[in-house]
């Protein structure tokens, strides 16, 4: 069966489940889009990596991470392999030693593996005839993504508020700040702070 390569879009709050987030994958070599719903904790997982942050302690997905390095197997790619009642299933396709071992994995921690280990994201065509969506303006898409990056539950007005504070901080003072809350692993905060720094470093260049 063919594999379709796919990779992650964006990360947004579920329009469905508001207690829940979203992760978007894409087509790579088409326009149709993959959304599925995660949860909060797994979410935060692969924005953490995403965001190529550095916790002082290892969380879950890391910790996996490192005992799989340490034993010597390989996360090679990570296959969405099936749809059954509204529920996606995923395989983690790992080498060892030279032979392949496929692990069977909830989809949204799959993905936090793939993130953290770079390697490919595959589905078939069957899985995206019956989930997938077409969105033919995609830069109005990403935009509204990017509005929506995953925040704890029901807080998002705060967050927008947070956003806007930070807009008064020097480069120094958010760098300070970043710091700061990594130290105390508040991962969404740190998010909005890089959100900000970006914002500022792309409006420089």
């Amino acid at each position: 069966m063919k594999k379709i390569p796919l990779d992650i879009v964006a990360l947004s709050h579920s329009v469905t489940q508001s207690h829940n987030y979203a992760v978007v994958l894409g087509e790579k070599t088409g326009s149709r889009r993959l959304p599925i719903v995660i949860g909060g904790f797994e979410a935060q997982a692969i924005a953490v990596a995403m965001e190529r942050m550095s916790p002082n302690r290892p969380l879950t997905h890391d910790l996996f991470k490192n005992a799989m390095e340490i034993f010597d197997v390989e996360l090679k790619e990570v296959i969405i392999n099936n749809l059954l009642d509204g529920i996606f299933y995923a395989r983690l396709i790992c080498h060892k030693n030279g032979e392949i071992v496929e692990i069977d994995s909830r989809t949204s921690d799959a993905l936090a593996m793939a993130v953290r280990f770079e390697c490919p994201i595959f589905t078939y065509e069957f899985i995206l005839d019956a989930a997938g969506v077409i969105l033919e303006d995609t830069e109005d898409e990403d935009a509204a993504l990017q509005e929506n990056r995953p925040t704890k539950r029901g807080s998002r007005s705060k967050a927008a508020a947070k956003g806007n504070a930070l807009s008064s901080y020097s480069l120094e003072d958010l760098n300070k700040l970043l710091e700061e809350v990594l130290g105390n692993e508040d991962y969404e905060r740190a998010a909005e702070i890089r959100d900000e720094l970006n914002k500022r470093k792309n409006q420089d260049s």
